[in-house]
């Protein structure tokens, strides 16, 4: 963690929600005229698209059937606590993209299931934004959750985070049912013992919960819609926490425990809004002070 060089981390599995997250990080920092570097976990993936199909055959004819990208040796997580440390101590460090398809391909001239070049950051940032897989990871020779000073969490109850990802991966990929609940199989080892624990790190975790019947995900026609969700908000420290001011702004919300409050699905972004501005701007006021 550092003072002088903040850095904020949302940490999701594939289909979580965590670049609707990012949108209304974005809108605060246009809004208050913060420059942040943003960096996204996928520019760590240790493996291009080719070579991960490689690696993965590799794996299952050897007996392995959970390596994913959840994994934890499918990431240069190395390089990422690097360059989380390398920002807090000096405000720089680099990143790439991943290419995920044939308009970024053209965006980036780069060939799709690629990545560009590293690249470094803006030297002028006022803070490090970080949205991925792997943003709160803590074993015995990674601490990366340590070195972020902001964490959340992005964590749909698993039935939810399934349909996401079924009907994100038919759709924008082409892939069948089956096909996703093969990855989705695949990545269970990893998600309980590798992105799970990384929620008992975070300092803010947003779960949307359906309310109604998501028993079969494999089935379901439609995503359930923020009208169909509750959005419970747990705080790791509620000290600070004005709850009181909280309900009052959101409409239909109440307090479930004494650090969580749960609100109507379509008040996350106003309640991002109510709980994050105030955080950022206080971190950004002290590195300025450092």
């Amino acid at each position: 963690m550092s003072r002088k060089h903040p850095i904020i981390s949302v940490t999701g599995s594939s289909g979580s929600g965590t670049t609707t997250i990012k949108n209304t990080f974005d809108q605060i920092f246009r809004r208050e005229g913060i420059r942040a570097v943003s960096i996204e976990g996928d520019a760590f993936h240790r493996y291009d698209r080719a070579a991960m199909k490689a690696e993965l055959a590799r794996r299952t004819e050897a007996g392995d059937h959970t390596f994913s990208h959840f994994s934890l040796d499918a990431n240069d997580l190395e390089k990422l606590e690097q360059v989380f440390r390398d920002y807090g101590a000096t405000g720089m460090g680099e990143t790439r993209h991943y290419i995920h398809d044939e308009d970024e391909a053209k965006e980036w001239g780069v060939t799709a299931g690629s990545f560009t070049p590293w690249a470094k950051f803006d030297p002028t940032s006022d803070l490090l934004f970080y949205e991925g897989l792997h943003g709160a990871v803590r074993t015995e020779t990674l601490d990366i959750a340590g070195h972020a000073d902001l964490k959340i969490g992005v964590v749909p109850v698993i039935n939810l985070e399934w349909i996401q990802k079924i009907h994100r991966d038919k759709a924008s990929r082409g892939y069948s049912t089956e096909a996703v609940t093969d990855v989705i199989l695949r990545r269970m080892h990893a998600y309980v013992h590798v992105i799970c624990p990384q929620f008992t790190q975070t300092d803010i975790n947003f779960q949307r919960v359906p309310v109604v019947d998501t028993s079969d995900p494999f089935i379901a026609r439609w995503i359930p819609t923020a009208d169909e969700s509750l959005v419970v908000i747990r705080f790791k420290n509620p000290r600070g926490i004005d709850f009181p001011y909280l309900t009052s702004m959101l409409q239909g919300s109440w307090m479930s425990r004494a650090n969580s409050i749960v609100i109507p699905g379509p008040k996350l972004d106003l309640a991002m809004q109510l709980i994050l501005t105030p955080m950022i701007l206080r971190l950004v006021s002290e590195s300025k002070r450092a």
